[in-house]
């Protein structure tokens, strides 16, 4: 599904999406474009394949763009620094891709269903509203606090307008040996294991499990091993699903994190606004 190029001109609704905020020159807001998701897919490809272990395909070395057939039906999220040079797509510095549910079915289903068994969740909390988050990516230069504050204005901005109950998505360790990832893995299913209700596991042909008597030994250690990502999910109150699942494409070990709204720590609800308007533009 990776490699699938898609016509952003059909499914893809595009308008003059306002902004939902700033912080200095920084602005945050949805794609505008074609040409706006396509320069954000050029920030992935940089960020995923230039910069980090993810290996391309022929097409996405011809495009230079990280694309596939979710992008269509996706609104993607986007911080732009208006004080850099040429058009808003050359600004772009920030970008997450946002798959609502009745999208999800016009597409087939979500992206994560590829790596996790999430029909039994959607089954369980039926008539909830559900926010896929994923392809989060920063431009080195911007990998700091304001852009990540930007990223979660958005993204709180949307789950008010859309009025989403839930939010999931894949979180990535780098590495595609589990036994390596051992000790961070045992850590997170031994404090953010997902009760029943919100339980995933990892698809069976897919996914990896640890033994049952692993364990995180120094916890401190286990947290400092995890990505920043990873870490904010969990401090906003997230769910780690069973299993993990490795992309040997992307060189990294996924585990699912699963996100009520309702469990959302309410110092980040403080923190951004119960409107969303701490940040607003």
């Amino acid at each position: 599904m990776r490699d699938a190029l898609p016509d952003l001109n059909r499914p893809t609704r595009f308008g003059a999406a306002p902004l939902l905020g700033r912080i200095g020159s920084l602005e945050v807001r949805l794609a505008r474009s074609v040409a706006e998701v396509k320069a954000s897919q050029r920030l992935r490809y940089h960020v995923f394949y230039e910069e980090m272990a993810a290996r391309p395909s022929a097409l996405q070395r011809m495009t230079h763009r990280d694309s596939d057939a979710f992008d269509r039906w996706c609104d993607h999220l986007l911080v732009i620094d208006t004080a850099r040079p040429g058009q808003a797509s050359d600004r772009i510095v920030g970008t997450y891709r946002l798959l609502r549910g009745e999208r999800a079915a016009l597409a087939g289903g979500f992206y994560t269903a590829q790596e996790f068994d999430i029909a039994p969740l959607l089954a369980r909390h039926a008539g909830m509203r559900f926010l896929e988050l994923g392809r989060s990516c920063v431009l080195k230069d911007y990998r700091g606090k304001r852009t990540v504050e930007l990223l979660w204005q958005g993204i709180w901005a949307y789950v008010l307008e859309h009025r989403i109950d839930a939010l999931f998505g894949c979180a990535s360790l780098a590495g595609t040996d589990p036994d390596a990832l051992a000790q961070p893995l045992a850590f997170l299913r031994e404090n953010a294991a997902a009760p029943a209700e919100w339980h995933v596991r990892a698809q069976e042909n897919r996914g990896t499990f640890l033994d049952e008597g692993v364990a995180s030994g120094d916890a401190r250690r286990a947290l400092a091993a995890l990505p920043p990502l990873l870490k904010g999910y969990l401090r906003l109150g997230g769910y780690v699903g069973e299993g993990a699942v490795v992309d040997h494409q992307f060189g990294t070990t996924d585990v699912l994190v699963v996100l009520p709204r309702e469990r959302i720590n309410p110092r980040y609800i403080g923190h951004y606004g119960a409107d969303a308007g701490r940040f607003a533009a």
